[in-house]
């Protein structure tokens, strides 16, 4: 492979080290918020100090919007990313369907984290945090794991293809 075909799939290691960045930003909140270590002043603080506040300061709640910034990317791969790369490479088959069927439990878990913030909003209890907080760390623990799985298996193929 070529420096530049190299640089090309690293394209998504960009990606994904900026969607990591700042899902562990929300994790330190979540994991202060839980310890009773800050107060809401801090907390605006920090999330204000998130490079992707800016952009998402007038269309709602930063989770929310992590949420939908991790849908758009997987809808790119599923419409774009991932058909491109079965045609140009069939032995690629099954480790793009292991990420689409990824991507679908990234999603349940998504929809089920809107739920339990819509629920912790209605009622701002330890009980209803605890289950945010539990959702939260699946939904970490799954994307972190397959946004590696992602980069070790197909990286390399988008460079060397001109996908991305």
């Amino acid at each position: 492979m070529t420096e530049d075909q190299r640089a090309s799939g690293n394209h998504l290691r960009d990606i994904h080290d900026y969607l990591r960045d700042h899902l562990a930003t929300l994790g330190k909140l979540i994991e202060r918020a839980s310890a009773g270590e800050v107060d809401p002043t801090a907390v605006r603080d920090q999330v204000e100090s998130m490079a992707l506040v800016t952009n998402y300061r007038r269309f709602g709640n930063i989770c929310g919007q992590y949420c939908q910034l991790i849908h758009k990317h997987h809808t790119i791969e599923d419409r774009a990313l991932f058909p491109a790369l079965s045609r140009r490479s069939p032995a690629l088959k099954a480790v793009v369907e292991r990420l689409e069927a990824e991507h679908e439990h990234v999603h349940l878990l998504i929809e089920m984290l809107v739920t339990a913030i819509i629920d912790l909003n209605e009622h701002a209890d330890r009980q209803h945090f605890e289950n945010a907080v539990e959702i939260f760390r699946a939904l970490e623990k799954l994307l972190l794991s397959h946004f590696r799985y992602e980069e070790d298996a197909i990286i390399d193929a988008l460079g060397f293809y001109g996908i991305l």
